[in-house]
């Protein structure tokens, strides 16, 4: 049971923890282990969640991001439906740039706050990870 918080706006980071989720449960399944990960987005994870360009907000899409957003999305979503990764975005993060739920990549799950999401995890014996 392992939860990675994203609240960071570099694709570069975020591509970092893409790749270390991918070979995490790429050895629970070589291992025939059971496992269970989660992504929480909060704050410029949003980033990561919508194909929105998130105009005229703290996360508004830069070039950096429009280059690798193809790339980043279908890398996530693999992770979501092939690997049965959880992703979680902090519903008062949305709510704060007013994005529609169904602006949201199929399978992003809005909780009501990122954080409080993340310690009610951890108290239930995940392991936190937050990419540097």
């Amino acid at each position: 049971k392992v939860v990675y918080h994203a609240d960071f706006s570099d694709p570069r980071r975020f591509s970092a923890m893409l790749t270390s989720i991918n070979n995490m449960v790429t050895y629970y399944q070589d291992e025939l282990v059971d496992y269970d990960v989660k992504i929480v987005f909060v704050a410029h994870g949003v980033r990561f969640t919508t194909d929105d360009k998130l105009a005229d907000t703290p996360f508004a899409e830069d070039e950096k991001l429009a280059e690798r957003k193809v790339d980043l999305k279908n890398r996530l979503l693999t992770l979501h439906d092939i690997q049965g990764v959880g992703l979680e975005l902090c519903g008062i993060t949305s709510s704060q740039i007013n994005l529609a739920t169904d602006k949201l990549y199929d399978g992003v799950e809005l909780i009501p706050s990122g954080v409080v999401r993340i310690a009610e995890l951890q108290r239930l014996g995940y392991a936190y990870i937050k990419t540097e």
